[in-house]
């Protein structure tokens, strides 16, 4: 097992090297990004499966944000942070800023239809964040 930080040694460039074709990718983060997916878009087409689990309660649907509800209103932040982070985080405004969001959109979702299953921790427990690649036949 390695530790990588996303500062000495970057997780975007190391999948690029380890993803091989039909491997299984498991990954557990708040947060999922069409950048990202447009960055390893190559690999991530060749893989057989990513199952990504949000490390906390997102995109959950007795917590739906998209729908107006009376009875509560959501106030805390931090959730609606890592739902809007699917379109990019506060790093991502300058690819943003190029204007391609609609059709990165529409190849990553057409990814996720195929090759993604996504699920979200809801109990209370803390989840470290991690990454794990199979090669195919394991």
């Amino acid at each position: 097992m390695e530790l990588i930080d996303n500062i000495n040694r970057l997780l975007g460039d190391d999948l690029k090297q380890t993803l091989k074709p039909g491997a299984r990718l498991t990954v557990a983060a708040s947060c999922f990004s069409m950048y990202a997916f447009e960055a390893l878009k190559a690999q991530l087409e060749k893989i057989d499966k990513l199952q990504f689990i949000f490390t906390s309660p997102t995109f959950t649907a007795n917590e739906v944000t998209d729908r107006i509800r009376k009875e509560r209103k959501e106030f805390h932040i931090p959730k609606a942070d890592r739902e809007r982070s699917l379109y990019g985080s506060e790093f991502e405004i300058q690819l943003r800023n190029k204007l391609t969001q609609r059709a990165i959109a529409k190849e990553c979702a057409d990814w996720m239809r195929r090759k993604a299953t996504f699920k979200s921790n809801r109990s209370k427990a803390p989840m470290q964040p991690f990454a794990c690649v199979r090669a195919c036949g394991n």
